[in-house]
């Protein structure tokens, strides 16, 4: 007779404890499928993902450092970073003094001479070569401001790199820098 009682000793459970135990399991077994899922979905996904990142010839031109101590004053050398030719000239003294005393309220692009360049370091003006008009590369050292010349519509820039003359609207524009060390710098 103890069989026939489900609540006895007998080891049924009963109907409540049937249904509460049905439960736990199955709710379990939905969340260890649906981590199981997830963690899926997320190997699949992550092939495709790591695809985008950018290739390891694209990052090395994502910066690269210069060497400045051949630079002579007056001199302008050109370096490529991220496709674009870059400018890096180490300015005379009368190149920072004229660069100085342009009005800035009559430059069509108004910038002062110390925004352009890092504080303690005037002598280095470092520019993207690529001019503002329609994308040419100006020639170093040409023109009438002693700065760069683009020969395709004749835009004249300073030696600040300022716009001066001709259709570019803007100044050829200052990368970001910084200096390592005073005959050292990365661009980028």
């Amino acid at each position: 007779m103890s069989g026939d009682n489900p609540s006895c000793c007998g080891g049924h459970p009963t109907e409540n404890s049937t249904e509460t135990n049905g439960e736990t399991r199955r709710d379990f077994i939905f969340l260890a499928a649906g981590a199981l899922g997830a963690v899926g979905a997320a190997a699949t996904a992550w092939p495709f993902i790591n695809s985008m990142n950018p290739s390891a010839d694209v990052l090395a031109l994502s910066s690269i450092e210069v060497d400045l101590s051949p630079i002579q004053p007056g001199q302008s050398i050109k370096v490529k970073w991220r496709g674009k030719p870059v400018f890096v000239r180490r300015r005379t003294p009368e190149e920072i003094k004229a660069a100085d005393d342009v009005n800035v309220s009559e430059l069509r692009d108004p910038q002062t001479d110390d925004s352009r360049v890092k504080p303690g370091h005037h002598e280095w003006l470092i520019v993207i070569g690529v001019c503002t008009h329609l994308g040419c590369v100006p020639l170093v050292n040409q023109g009438d401001y002693g700065g760069w010349f683009c020969p395709c519509h004749g835009s004249q820039y300073d030696t600040s790199g300022r716009i001066r003359k001709g259709p570019a609207p803007l100044n050829l524009a200052v990368p970001e820098y910084t200096f390592l060390s005073d005959t050292k710098i990365r661009i980028g």
